[in-house]
């Protein structure tokens, strides 16, 4: 099987999904960050081709601002495990306040969706998709479909993404991208802000070899510059959200 026949595969199993758990309405996005739609291996977007959505009309994938306005979309930017819609709010097999935060009942009225799942899909390179399952049936069951079915979803919704991107080559390849443990430190306090001189305090390393660091990670992560390279060390899981340990100062003698 060629690369570029996998992912209509893979959508066949997507939108065969939908209709098995009942919810038949299928809404994908390859990038939540790009207007652009998934296309097929004939230029067709999927959304023609092989999903239906509840609105006939509502051609989301030809609109560059839906992604922006739905609360759909926003949810994905705060949510990696897969959540439903039902009863006129987001949830998920645990509280959320990223979730809790997020009024989505006018805009799922405004399109006729009185449930649905969605599987967000993040992907290597910082890329976030996402897939949506739908039905217009409000009394549907959807939180005891949820309970069952979000892992299988969760692993399909993967599955179509990451072949999507890897056929078209969009995925980042790991040839070269092998940081030491140096690079990663100079990285992430860059990251954080914090200049050569204070890395190299914090460190305990002189300035110019915070600087020769930062260049190889740079070099090897095929980008150019300091800020490039932290964007990039970042969107591979290089650098992370989480504060790096503020170094002590050691006790006067």
């Amino acid at each position: 099987m060629k690369p570029s026949q996998l992912p209509e595969l893979l959508a066949e199993e997507i939108a065969g999904l939908g209709r098995e758990i009942g919810l038949p309405y299928v809404a994908v996005s390859a990038d939540i960050s790009s207007p652009e739609p998934m296309l097929n291996a004939r230029g067709q977007p999927f959304a023609e081709s092989h999903f239906r959505w509840i609105q006939p009309d509502l051609q989301y994938w030809n609109d560059r601002s839906f992604a922006l306005k739905a609360p759909f979309i926003l949810a994905v930017r705060y949510m990696s495990e897969p959540f439903c819609f039902t009863a006129g709010r987001f949830a998920t097999w645990r509280p959320t306040r990223g979730l809790d935060a997020i009024e989505v009942a006018e805009s799922a009225r405004a399109h006729g969706i009185g449930g649905a799942i969605i599987a967000p899909a993040y992907l290597p390179g910082g890329v976030i998709g996402a897939v949506v399952w739908a039905t217009p049936d409000p009394h549907l069951g959807v939180a005891e479909i949820f309970a069952a079915e979000a892992p299988r979803l969760h692993a399909a919704a993967l599955k179509f993404m990451g072949a999507y991107h890897d056929a078209r080559g969009e995925l980042p390849s790991a040839g070269g991208a092998r940081l030491t443990r140096r690079e990663i430190q100079c990285l992430k306090w860059a990251a954080m802000g914090k200049t050569d001189g204070e890395i190299a305090e914090i460190v305990q390393i002189s300035a110019p070899t915070v600087r020769f660091h930062l260049k190889n990670a740079a070099l090897k992560l095929r980008v150019v510059g300091r800020s490039q390279a932290v964007r990039e060390a970042a969107a591979l899981g290089y650098v992370g959200l989480t504060p790096a340990p503020t170094r002590r100062a050691p006790a006067p003698h």
